[in-house]
């Protein structure tokens, strides 16, 4: 396929072959329209995202753009949830913005890590989302590496567009195609735990890929009064039941009404308290009491239309010490965040 003045278009990751080869190990590499071949194996390339999937766990997007109505042989199993990477999917193509409060949180989310000492650094974004982590370090890292198992990899996409580091995968974090220590840092925040199989198994299973490694799982609650962990079992069971919605529209109305009629109205009654010294004794204040609306209903989607949730203490993180040399948990919000060192 070539433009109008008949010239071939250049491929997207032409000037990152090198990359691509010590990414995958790879000895041989070349290019054709809409794919990418690496020694045997052959890639499809879809807005520049290369698609490591098995064919039986596209999206229905992916096979659209594929022209594959097929869906192949089953291939799920029990480590595979496929309603998860769907719910994911539309989560983050209806909240596909990379809002103000994000690089806030991102500074949270990295202060164990000293970021300038990352220049020239390979990273791995594990479950990227909308990339709204790694844009905040495209203009830091040597190369960027994101992974996403649903279509919110090409929101990824179009958010990162102006970073020409940056390399954009469809895969499977379990079966990732890729060599070890294929990068400096890899970092994972908020995904493990939404997996059919054990978040703290599959944090050390990330030991291979990068000497430091960090993460972010739900907490127990362990650092809270003894109401809030009553509080959850009660959401928990909402939760369970509201996750089988499917329908757009009525879980808009749903994560709308969740943020206007529960996360404002304590984060209302935790400012009252403030001045009081009591705000921390109020559920959802801590976190959210400097959120948009529109951020606040994100996680109120994010948390009652995905099936599965794990959580962990303080104490079962660092049980992670059995695989890693070095486990530091940081004592400030979000909880737990941690970061391992090989």
């Amino acid at each position: 396929m070539t433009d109008p003045g008949g010239t071939p278009p250049v491929h997207y990751y032409a000037d990152k072959s090198d990359g691509l080869k010590r990414l995958f190990g790879a000895r041989t590499l070349s290019f054709s329209p809409g794919r990418i071949h690496i020694d045997d194996k052959i890639y499809p390339v879809i807005q520049d995202v290369i698609i490591l999937l098995d064919p039986s766990r596209y999206t229905d997007f992916v096979k659209r753009q594929l022209r594959r109505g097929e869906r192949g042989e089953e291939k799920d199993g029990t480590d595979f949830a496929r309603d998860i990477q769907s719910t994911f999917g539309a989560e983050w193509e209806h909240y596909g913005k990379i809002l103000p409060e994000h690089r806030e949180e991102f500074q949270r989310y990295f202060d164990l890590l000293d970021l300038p000492s990352l220049r020239s650094s390979s990273i791995c974004d594990l479950g990227c989302g909308i990339g709204r982590w790694s844009h905040f370090l495209k203009d830091i890292a040597k190369e960027l590496f994101l992974v996403d198992f649903s279509d919110a990899i090409f929101v990824a996409r179009k958010n990162m567009a102006d970073a020409k580091n940056a390399f954009f995968f469809m895969g499977d974090l379990k079966r990732l195609p890729f060599t070890d220590d294929f990068c400096d840092l890899l970092f994972s925040l908020g995904v493990l735990h939404h997996l059919p199989t054990d978040c703290l198994d599959e944090t050390r299973a990330l030991r291979r890929y990068s000497p430091r490694t960090l993460v972010f799982l739900y907490y127990a609650l362990d650092n809270r009064p003894f109401y809030f962990r009553w509080i959850l079992g009660g959401v928990t069971g909402i939760r369970r039941i509201l996750c089988q919605i499917s329908n757009p529209a009525v879980r808009k109305i749903i994560s709308v009404s969740g943020a206007l009629l529960i996360y404002k109205p304590l984060v209302l009654l935790g400012k009252i308290l403030r001045p009081f010294g009591l705000s921390q004794y109020i559920p959802l204040y801590e976190f959210y009491h400097d959120k948009s609306l529109g951020r606040i209903e994100q996680d109120v989607y994010d948390r009652f239309f995905t099936r599965i949730e794990q959580r962990v203490t303080r104490q079962e993180i660092l049980s992670l010490r059995d695989t890693f040399t070095e486990v530091t948990v940081s004592d400030r919000i979000p909880y737990w965040h941690f970061l391992c060192v090989r």
